[in-house]
């Protein structure tokens, strides 16, 4: 089998997942840097670590619940790990790394920019340390005829957001996000021609595992709260969003093409049985509504 010259082959990584150096060079906190450490194996869930305002810590596993006391806020604690914190310092070996995926053959490198090494808080002012590692990273892997393929949203939104507002269920996240949108489609039109709003949007459908909301949007779910009612408010605004941010990449530069990933796994009936089959159609109408 032969692929055609233009096949964008290669890999893809998150920037929480990746890059390291989590405050450093004027990066804000996002949501994921909060998170602790699983272990599958032993059973251990990740928790959401916070602070209380009278000094009080704490943390409480996303899944089913958060449900956080009334007045906390979510924050890192000193004896707690983070895997976002170090993961595996791309930020000081991007060049070392990129080297060899040009070394397997990679055509192109799906990655993510983390909005709060752009923006600290989400809004305001522009960090332009955040700004110039990215160029670099770009440069880097054209030097390498590799396409960066980048996505604005992968599970990491600015930290501030999810304390002064509750992030996505709050509109004014449509505006910030179309904002940061604006300042990377802008820096960085001559450099990327492939964008993706937001990784796995139709993850927030799954709320029988809140943890897609707290990734996903920032939002962590009540346990008295009408959960599917939320859910929809939130992918109504990133709908919004993600619209928006096509609009002023076309602006920007026509040529630039954007869209947004989905997490399509098929479900099969269990068996023949009519109900079975029902429920299977029901669960995959829920995932064609994020791409419809």
């Amino acid at each position: 089998m032969v692929f055609p010259k233009d096949f964008l082959w290669g890999g893809a990584t998150a920037a929480h997942q990746f890059e390291g150096n989590y405050q450093g060079d004027g990066k804000g906190l996002c949501s994921a840097d909060c998170v602790t450490r699983g272990d599958g194996r032993k059973n251990i869930q990740r928790r959401v670590t916070f602070k209380m305002p009278d000094g009080k810590t704490g943390s409480q596993v996303v899944f089913p619940y958060a449900d956080l006391p009334k007045g906390a806020i979510v924050q890192c604690l000193e004896d707690e790990y983070y895997p976002t914190h170090e993961a595996v310092d791309h930020y000081h070996h991007f060049k070392e790394d990129i080297a060899l995926m040009a070394e397997m053959g990679f055509k192109c490198y799906r990655m993510s920019i983390n909005w709060s090494r752009i923006y600290p808080l989400g809004y305001g002012k522009v960090n332009e340390e955040g700004l110039k590692f990215y160029d670099e990273l770009f440069d880097e892997c054209l030097k390498y005829n590799i396409e960066p393929v980048v996505t604005l949203f992968h599970f990491e939104t600015p930290l501030q957001l999810v304390n002064e507002m509750g992030d996505w269920i709050d509109r004014r996240c449509v505006t910030y996000f179309v904002e940061y949108c604006k300042t990377v489609f802008t820096r960085y039109q001559n450099k990327v021609k492939y964008w993706m709003t937001f990784n796995e949007i139709n993850n927030l459908i799954d709320t029988d595992n809140p943890f897609n909301a707290w990734t996903g949007a920032g939002v962590l779910y009540e346990d008295n709260e009408n959960i599917e009612q939320t859910m929809y408010q939130i992918s109504h605004y990133q709908f919004v969003a993600s619209a928006r941010a096509v609009q002023r990449a076309k602006e920007i530069n026509a040529s630039m093409q954007v869209g947004c990933m989905l997490h399509f796994g098929p479900i099969y009936p269990s068996s023949c049985n009519p109900q079975d089959i029902l429920a299977g159609i029901k669960a995959m109408d829920k995932r064609y509504f994020f791409s419809d």
